[in-house]
């Protein structure tokens, strides 16, 4: 049976499902944090509510997913409209990053993040500056680049990324990252992560001196100081010299030459990137550090727990739910949701009833097409079809067979309004008799096929 939806529900504030405002809140909040088999029983102690699992679960990934369409069609709204964005810091960091999570049927996914924050004045910490970041918030999809990069819109306008002073993108030098940053801040600072920067230094000594080896640590230690306080050029020329050391120590070095080769190229194609030096005297952040904890604290912290495999469709809303948990906007976040949420509520009844009326055509088709047989003789000779009119209601179509010569009613039927609209016969085969205003008696017969 379908169910309605009063004014009065409206007026109390009452959402979407059987549980209340405040219960429906509790359970998407929580479910946030925990896992549902968890949000259960804190909700037996905290508020004596019982409710069974998949009761949470169904509710929770609901709240989730209309934050889902809520994003999704403020980000077709802006790029169909192109309202103005706020006005956004003098400084801000935007960094993105990727994490994997297990799915269903043994299969991984790559959910992306992006970060962005509202970057401080350096403080000084063990006696070298240091830049942090604040306000940060997240936005999480489980998606390919090129869709994560339209859909983080939303994002990126709400915070005022294309109006800031001076964007610093600080990634890993992934690909699809400098694509995002072409895309919402073309005219970013790009900083290569410093910590990513240097893992390409380690690479490169483990492959020449041995892994694990004094020599190798040594190098390691003063190329990575050159590195945040000289130029990169001299960095990398240190690179080529133990390139050309290590080949010359013969053909059983091949398979270290090619490694060092490769650190080598990566971190030239990146020299621009690597200033690490003129970053931090202007104020600059140089590390990703920020999605990085994003991923842990976002993502795998909630998706990525023991013995979980997420269906694809339930990551999103749970992502959703994460991410304005994690950057303190649920306050801000949550009457949106329950606005969306009725909304949507209003669109199914909508579509349910259009649904309802297009049963009724089929019945009404149906019955005069011979599913349901209804005809009447006039006294005068000339017989009629008789003609069928529904009527619908919320879990039943009503059909009202009458006579077209005189209007008077032949029969009515009542049947579900889902599936077949006849499956089997309403009623036995029957004589009908009728009296026309002006004519006398009309006799006819219906019968109903199986």
């Amino acid at each position: 049976m379908e169910r309605r939806f009063f004014p009065l529900d409206e007026e109390l504030g009452l959402l979407p499902g059987s549980l209340t405002p405040d219960l429906l809140r509790h359970v998407a909040r929580l479910g946030a944090r925990m896992p549902f088999t968890d949000v259960t029983e804190e909700l037996h102690d905290l508020v004596g509510a019982d409710i069974s699992e998949p009761t949470a679960r169904r509710h929770g990934q609901a709240a989730g997913a209309a934050y889902v369409a809520l994003q999704t069609t403020e980000t077709d709204a802006i790029q169909e409209k192109m309202p103005p964005p706020p006005p956004g810091p003098d400084l801000q960091q935007v960094s993105a990053d990727g994490a994997m999570i297990p799915l269903v049927h043994r299969e991984w996914g790559e959910v992306r993040t992006v970060a962005i924050g509202v970057v401080e004045k350096p403080v000084m910490e063990k006696g070298e500056p240091v830049v942090h970041t604040r306000e940060v918030s997240y936005f999480s999809r489980l998606c390919d680049a090129e869709t994560f990069t339209r859909l983080a819109l939303v994002e990126t306008h709400r915070r005022g990324t294309e109006t800031a002073k001076k964007v610093c993108g600080v990634v890993d030098g992934a690909g699809w990252e400098q694509s995002f940053l072409d895309m919402h801040c073309p005219n970013a600072v790009r900083i290569l992560d410093f910590s990513h920067a240097a893992g390409y230094l380690a690479s490169a000594a483990q492959a020449a001196y041995g892994e694990g080896t004094a020599d190798a640590q040594i190098w390691y230690e003063a190329e990575r100081h050159r590195l945040r306080h000289e130029t990169p050029e001299v960095v990398l020329d240190a690179v080529r010299r133990l390139r050309d050391d290590t080949a010359g120590q013969g053909n059983g070095r091949t398979a270290a030459v090619a490694t060092i080769t490769g650190s080598l190229a990566y971190l030239e194609k990146r020299t621009e990137q690597m200033r690490y030096a003129q970053f931090a005297e202007a104020g600059y952040p140089i590390g990703s550090g920020m999605v990085e904890s994003g991923n842990k604290l976002v993502v795998e912290a909630r998706l990525k727990g023991a013995g979980m495999h997420w269906a694809r469709a339930n990551v999103d809303p749970m992502l959703c739910l994460r991410t304005i948990a994690c950057s303190g906007r649920w306050e801000e976040a949550w009457p949106q949701i329950c606005r969306q949420m009725c909304e949507r509520r209003q669109e199914q009844s909508r579509e349910r009833r259009r649904k309802r009326q297009e049963v009724c055509a089929e019945a009404a088709a149906h019955l005069l097409s011979g599913g349901c047989c209804a005809r009447c003789t006039p006294p005068s000779g000339r017989s009629c079809d008789a003609t069928a009119g529904t009527a619908e209601d919320h879990d039943v179509v009503r059909c009202a067979v009458a006579s077209p010569c005189c209007g008077s009613p032949l029969a009515a039927f009542t049947f579900p309004a889902q599936g077949r609209p006849i499956s089997r016969p309403l009623h036995p085969a029957r004589n009908l008799t009728h009296t026309h205003p002006a004519e006398g008696t009309c006799q006819g017969s219906l019968f109903v096929r199986q």
